[in-house]
């Protein structure tokens, strides 16, 4: 018997369900091109935590296997790591943040300066904007992300918003710019190449930058951070996508008109239509999204038996108020029940307890609502290039009349 999904139409289920199949990606063990600090640590991958997934080798591009999440904060060593140019292998002996622009003081702050000052921690969850790619119908540019660069981590350090205040931020400001110690060249003789190397820099409104929620952190899960998550200082920026999150700060520049840099004006963007035709706008704040992260694709269930359908969900300024699951069993869109305590910009997992009547195949879903009111979208929005995917993905699981013999199953 085959179950058809209730919660939408046919068509466009059986396109994506297709389309969600099966990734072989490329598995990393540990490298030896991997630069550890002394303490950290590679462990071998297990059935319960599978290695990491390589997107790309150089700069190193990797991705968290999500089907392995069971804890509300991701190990540092586990964490997704989305980097545009060569880590730089910085010596925080001779690092220097510099703090200028439409400031009184410009100033220049060593390391343990800035860990001399009032410390805070922010549990946050960050995603790469591109988080989910590889989904797009039809296929958009970019590294193929399935669904594992996102995580959730406590990240240390102090509110920028008391850097600025050092520094006295003119009554002009209008954006604070953030610059990394990352540099080179994008796009090689092709139409969007930058203007010969250039660093990755983002600005953030003045009002998100001196808003609680942004932090400089130098601290990830009470762990210094590493060197591909940014060592010595990075930003973190509560509700936003990661290209916000800019890793091996050196400079914060406040300006006095918008910034429209390359990583502003050329990529990281989307379309807005508010004002007829579309227009480009910057990327920002995450959008409402919940991900299935067990059953995985293709698993085999037992009819009768009770299984745990579990994932995460997480937004942008706004908390994840409600998380639905649809088993495709007619019975339509289900309350999941949320786990863990609401803690503004983390994710909050989730559970679905489902006990399959009938054997046959079946397509799940799950959908997140915020306390914006925002709901997740059914199908893929033409105006976010190939970014923000944050419509339902499928799982297509079967259930069989009892345990079966076959190898262990686990698919990325």
């Amino acid at each position: 018997m085959r179950h058809v999904l209730e919660c939408g139409p046919k068509a466009e289920c059986d396109r994506r369900t297709a389309r969600s199949g099966v990734i072989e990606p490329e598995f990393a063990r540990p490298r030896a091109d991997v630069v550890l600090f002394e303490g950290e640590t590679r462990t071998m991958p297990t059935p319960q935590q599978p290695s990491m997934i390589v997107r790309q080798k150089s700069p190193p591009n990797i991705e968290f296997p999500f089907a392995s999440l069971s804890d509300w904060l991701i190990p540092t060593e586990q964490f997704f790591v989305r980097n545009h140019f060569p880590s730089p292998d910085l010596d925080a002996r001779d690092w220097r943040l510099r703090v200028g622009g439409a400031v009184e003081r410009p100033i220049e702050l060593d390391l343990e300066s800035i860990k001399a000052m009032r410390s805070t921690t922010l549990t946050a969850v960050v995603e790469c904007a591109g988080n989910g790619r590889v989904y797009y119908v039809p296929p958009r540019e970019g590294l193929q992300w399935q669904n594992g660069a996102v995580g959730n981590a406590a990240w240390t350090g102090v509110l920028l918003r008391e850097i600025l205040e050092m520094a006295g931020v003119k009554r002009t400001a209008c954006e604070v710019l953030l610059a990394g110690a990352d540099s080179g060249v994008v796009d090689t003789n092709k139409k969007t190449a930058s203007p010969g190397p250039i660093a990755f820099a983002r600005s953030l409104p003045l009002e998100k930058a001196i808003a609680d929620s942004t932090i400089l952190a130098y601290s990830m899960n009470e762990e210094p951070l590493t060197r591909d998550h940014g060592y010595p200082l990075r930003a973190v920026v509560g509700g936003w996508f990661g290209m916000a999150w800019v890793k091996w700060i050196t400079d914060i520049t406040v300006v006095e008109q918008p910034f429209l840099g390359y990583w502003q004006a050329r990529d990281y963007f989307r379309w807005e239509r508010n004002l007829g035709e579309p227009r480009l706008v910057p990327l920002a704040e995450m959008e409402v999204k919940a991900q299935i992260a067990r059953p995985v694709q293709g698993a085999h269930l037992i009819v009768g038996q009770p299984y745990r359908i579990f994932g995460a969900a997480w937004s942008g300024e706004a908390a994840i108020r409600q998380v639905q699951v649809c088993t495709g069993d007619g019975r339509g869109w289900r309350e999941a029940r949320l786990l863990e305590a609401e803690r503004p910009f983390a994710w909050r997992l989730w559970e679905y307890m489902w006990t399959p009547e009938e054997v046959g195949r079946y397509v799940l879903q799950c959908r997140a609502t915020d306390g914006a009111g925002r709901v997740q979208p059914d199908l893929q929005r033409s105006d976010c290039e190939s970014y923000a995917a944050n419509w339902i993905i499928p799982v297509e699981v079967t259930v069989v009349p009892e345990p079966q013999t076959y190898e262990e199953e686990f698919v990325i």
